[in-house]
């Protein structure tokens, strides 16, 4: 039987490998990397069922405009004329809006929480894989009297759709982070999010399936695919042609080139974030994210990890250093002791995040091709999503029921 060959070694990839392999299924991983640093190796880390709402929102569109004359801002698209770039940005504006926000949420929590309650099932499974998982919540800092309504508005939601949050006081947030001084207004807590060390679990699982029987063909580039009327035969690298029975693309924020390859339509643009360890002095107890300026804070004991930004910036991967600067600033606006050093450039990650114009991720059967799957645009929540994903596409691939309503991720939306 010739195996399921899976485009894309990032951690949507290893999980669908991870599920497919449960079931006996061969898998043949392919990616155009070395599979050693990528990604889903530098993120945040973090668990969110609480990110409810997706990047496609209401208010976006004029923030984003105001953010697009600072090379240091949250969210930046470097203007430029680029057709796919065009085309993305229609899409997304036409998504931004209150009506879409509203059917998301459910879809967006349920995947979330399937991916928390796997995680949990790894880590019984697999006791000694060490990911650092923290089940201690997630804190919304925020600093201005603006903000603090949004934050406290969302908690609301939050609560409507059944989700815990907290509304934190200045006092309340000393508590918790008790060896050093936070400047901020307030917080809201979401006790159900989680993070961990997206290197462990990354380094973990590669090992993992390696042992169990799976193919790494690492450092190829997919020049094509063979294809019989309605079904795929083999995928055409630089090395030559691979075959497979059933082919899952995941290949993070390329996967539109390659659905552009098989003949159906999927607007994805890469989203580039940066992250640096630092030594954690004093040290940060709880992950938060600092609301102004949209930065993630995931303290691992004697380090902690700051990373953020959304840069449209399709699939260029060069460091923009003012991008890191902006990150490294908001370390002391809102921790002012924290002994802060900003980063050699050796030390930066920086990965492209797949994103969809609306925000939602794309699973499920590609359109008009009998044997092809795709796992691909969870943007920030790569992480977050990764474990409920594979497990999707494996009952997918198997024929089965999903365990989840997924008809918002449908990939022939466009």
């Amino acid at each position: 039987m010739k195996p399921t060959i899976i485009i894309g070694g990032g951690i949507v990839g290893l999980f669908t490998a991870y599920y497919l392999q449960k079931r006996g299924i061969a898998v043949t991983i392919i990616d155009k990397g070395d599979m050693l640093s990528n990604t889903s190796t530098g993120n945040a880390g973090m668990i969110v069922p609480s990110h409810i709402i997706p990047l496609a929102a209401p208010g976006m569109i004029s923030k984003g405009i105001g953010w697009m004359f600072s090379s240091k801002s949250p969210f930046y698209i470097h203007p430029r004329f680029d057709k796919k770039l065009l085309e993305w940005s229609w899409l997304f504006y036409k998504s931004a809006n209150a009506k879409h926000v509203e059917k998301s949420i459910p879809y967006l929590k349920n995947i979330s929480l399937l991916s928390k309650s796997l995680y949990n099932e790894f880590k019984q499974d697999h006791i000694d894989s060490e990911l650092e998982l923290a089940e201690k919540g997630l804190m919304m800092l925020y600093q201005s009297a603006d903000m603090e309504k949004e934050e406290v508005e969302f908690a609301k939601l939050a609560r409507l759709h059944g989700l815990e949050a907290e509304v934190l006081s200045p006092s309340d947030i000393e508590k918790i982070e008790p060896n050093i001084q936070v400047n901020a207004r307030g917080a809201v807590l979401f006790p159900g999010d989680a993070h961990l060390s997206p290197t462990a679990l990354y380094s973990f699982l590669k090992k993992h399936l390696i042992e169990q029987g799976a193919v790494f063909k690492p450092n190829l580039q997919v020049r094509g695919f063979e294809k019989s009327r309605d079904k795929v035969t083999a995928v055409i690298t630089d090395a030559g042609a691979i075959e497979g029975n059933q082919f899952i693309l995941c290949g993070g924020a390329w996967t539109g080139e390659l659905a552009g390859m098989l003949g159906f339509r999927l607007p994805m643009m890469g989203g580039k974030g940066y992250s640096f360890i630092q030594e954690n002095q004093p040290e940060i107890k709880q992950a938060a994210i600092l609301t102004e300026t949209k930065v993630a804070v995931s303290p691992y004991g004697q380090q902690i990890r700051f990373g953020g930004t959304m840069e449209i910036a399709g699939t260029n991967e060069k460091i923009n250093l003012n991008r890191v600067r902006g990150i490294f600033e908001s370390i002391n606006r809102y921790y002012p002791d924290f002994q802060s050093k900003f980063p050699e450039p050796e030390q930066i990650w920086k990965g492209l995040r797949p994103c969809s114009p609306d925000g939602l991720p794309y699973i499920g059967q590609a359109p008009g091709l009998e044997n092809v799957l795709v796992g691909s645009g969870h943007g920030m929540m790569g992480i977050s999503m990764a474990p409920a994903t594979g497990k999707l596409l494996t009952q997918i691939h198997q024929k089965e029921s999903e365990e989840i309503l997924i008809d918002a991720f449908g990939v022939g939306r466009y």
